[in-house]
């Protein structure tokens, strides 16, 4: 989208002036303002915002093997702006947003391709920083990704919003000051799905695991070796990482102990979940064993189609939930494209009026100021019924589905799995000393 390119802006006077330096760059942001009492902060990051615009930058994949949840995350994304600037949806139901823009300028978006790659997410995130000036960069459907993505906005100190990201690291060992999250995260998906399994299957059963080698991978494998032996009585036999992107998983089915194995958990997102569980099936493992795959997502979920019948998950967010913001999203977004929205959808719907809602109840865009409405914030009215993003680690504290695929004759376009429960944020989390937080430290506000 178009932006107002006359003003001159901090990074424009930044590569002219040289020395000029950080302290001459906070004397221009004295001068030029900002709108919504800018002018009282010092400049950092993208800020201050000039002109009548704000610009958001929409960094997702949009090539690639994760490409179709990207372009569900712009169609969420475009969605919030199109409701910030003009009413509609949620912005009509959050007490703290108007519908006329954000501190009365208009917003605007860039859009920039990750490639699932954390490098190439890298310099398209740079670029919208230092070409496009965005004040907020927000998208992504990888944890390596995101980590990547969340290290350098710190650095830049601009906010980064993650939208897809289930690894333990992202809010954990890798947390930093300028990125915040709403999704949850693997550990919560053990402690969600871990008491679903052992009264479905039983207790003392020996399971196997493949994981994807990577960050999400990694913590994904862990918190489900923890919570199903903590929580079942469960023993793991073997635990084996396959590479990211792997197509025949043949080898590593062919492996499995049949005669030992109770259940297989299938730690794949994505096509790699697409092609590992039909592979597992085709091989007749689900005929000696159960076959979990702990995240779903909507693109596995439709290529895998026949094979997830009866396969446990969960899920961030579904469209059948019942409660009146879900539903509110499901008519705009159905009004828009003729279709449910995915949860990526809504992860990147919330998380840019969360953005959004927090510069509005700090009076203007200075970074420091957006991140401390954002720590400790309690919210409703996201689908999830009362949710906090939690200061210690950015980490938001909120329910968590747990899915179960659903036969063929009942799969339609929408509906291709179903709610199993909602597991209360009140019966899973961890303390901000335990689990995944005990590792967070968040770094600096920047005004320190």
């Amino acid at each position: 989208m178009a932006r107002d390119t006359t003003a001159l802006s901090r990074r424009d006077v930044l590569k002219t002036s040289g020395a000029a330096g950080v302290a001459g760059l906070a004397g221009l942001a004295g001068c030029t303002g900002g709108g919504g009492g800018d002018s009282e902060y010092p400049a950092l990051g993208n800020y201050p915002v000039e002109g009548d615009e704000v610009v958001f930058g929409f960094n997702v994949p949009q090539s690639g093997s994760y490409s179709q949840e990207g372009a569900d995350e712009l169609r969420g994304y475009n969605l919030a702006v199109e409701h910030l600037n003009n009413g509609g949806g949620w912005v009509d139901d959050w007490e703290d947003l108007s519908g006329e823009g954000v501190l009365d300028k208009t917003v605007t978006a860039v859009e920039g391709d990750t490639a699932t790659d954390p490098d190439t997410a890298r310099q398209s995130a740079t670029r919208m920083i230092n070409r496009d000036n965005a004040i907020m960069i927000t998208g992504g459907s990888s944890s390596g990704v995101a980590i990547a993505v969340q290290g350098l906005c710190q650095e830049e100190k601009v906010l980064f919003q993650c939208c897809i990201t289930h690894s333990n690291d992202t809010t954990g060992s890798e947390c930093v000051r300028y990125s915040f999250r709403e999704m949850f995260n693997a550990y919560m998906t053990g402690q969600a799905l871990a008491p679903v399994l052992r009264d479905e299957y039983g207790e003392d059963l020996n399971f196997y695991q493949l994981y994807a080698d990577y960050s999400w991978g990694q913590t994904q494998q862990a918190s489900m070796e923890q919570f199903f032996t903590e929580v079942g009585g469960w023993s793991q036999i073997e635990s084996v990482p396959t590479p990211l992107g792997t197509s025949d998983y043949s080898s590593y089915l062919s492996d499995v102990p049949r005669d030992e194995t109770d259940v297989l958990v299938l730690n794949h997102y994505g096509l790699d979940a697409a092609n590992s569980l039909p592979q597992a099936i085709e091989a007749g493992l689900d005929q000696d064993m159960e076959i979990v795959v702990p995240l779903y997502n909507r693109l596995m979920a439709e290529a895998a189609s026949g094979s997830i019948d009866g396969i446990f998950g969960t899920a961030d967010w579904n469209w059948q939930l019942e409660d009146d913001a879900s539903q509110s999203f499901v008519e705009v977004y159905r009004a828009e494209h003729d279709r449910a929205p995915s949860y990526g959808a809504r992860i990147a719907y919330t998380q840019t009026l969360q953005y959004a809602a927090a510069v509005e109840r700090a009076g203007t865009f200075y970074p420091p100021e957006v991140i401390r409405q954002l720590e400790g914030h309690e919210y409703s009215g996201a689908g999830l019924g009362e949710e906090s993003m939690r200061a210690c680690d950015h980490q938001a504290q909120r329910d968590v589905l747990v899915m179960q695929g659903a036969s063929e004759q009942e799969q339609t376009e929408d509906k291709l799995l179903n709610i199993v429960s909602q597991t209360p944020r009140g019966d899973i989390g961890y303390a901000c000393d335990a689990g995944p937080a005990a590792e967070c430290e968040l770094g600096e506000y920047g005004d320190e």
